[in-house]
């Protein structure tokens, strides 16, 4: 199955756009695929806003964009465009850091206002860094997300379902299986 790059664009710790895609890197999982957490917000800000091209955590990231067949790329819409931090991210990558990968553009926001934010902010960075195939995107409003007091995730039936087919849809596009796989005793 395909090494699949699952990025946080969030800067927050409790950050329900990171918690998305830890449970979306769990059906991934599910379906035979590896999946490489990446918060960006882990980075060192002198790093990124210093665009230190050498730090040590950008060679480590860039590196991990490199071995991945597919990319999931999730951000928290702030003003109708993506994350600052993940464009300090994107902004150091190599040009074509994304050719030959699959990717699939995740976002969350307040308001459906943003929900084209996907289509006119994030695709085009990601399609103008040689992305081989981006899939369809999805958008979650935030109150279909809540995290209780032990930090679990739980998500509004209608989007759950909503995302289960974009992964599903993403994993196919990988060469994987879109089943989930049965546990076994």
């Amino acid at each position: 199955m395909a090494t699949v790059l699952s990025v946080s664009g969030s800067p927050s710790a409790t950050s329900r756009t990171a918690r998305l895609l830890r449970h979306l890197d769990a059906r991934l999982v599910s379906q035979g695929h590896e999946v490489v957490p990446l918060d960006v917000r882990a980075i060192p800000a002198e790093a990124l806003l210093g665009a230190d091209f050498q730090h040590p955590a950008i060679v480590a990231a860039t590196a991990q964009f490199a071995r991945a067949q597919g990319v999931v790329i999730g951000t928290p819409i702030y003003k109708a465009a993506y994350s600052g931090l993940l464009k300090s991210l994107l902004d150091l990558l190599p040009q074509y850091a994304l050719a030959d990968k699959t990717v699939l553009p995740l976002a969350t926001g307040g308001t459906t206002a943003h929900v084209l934010a996907i289509d006119y902010a994030l695709r085009p960075v990601l399609n103008s860094m040689g992305a081989a195939h981006i899939v369809q995107g999805w958008f979650t409003l935030d109150k279909d997300l809540t995290v209780g007091d032990d930090g679990a995730l739980t998500i509004a039936p209608a989007a759950a379902s909503a995302l289960e087919q974009v992964a599903d849809q993403f994993s196919a596009a990988l060469g994987g299986r879109t089943t989930v796989l049965a546990a076994t005793g």
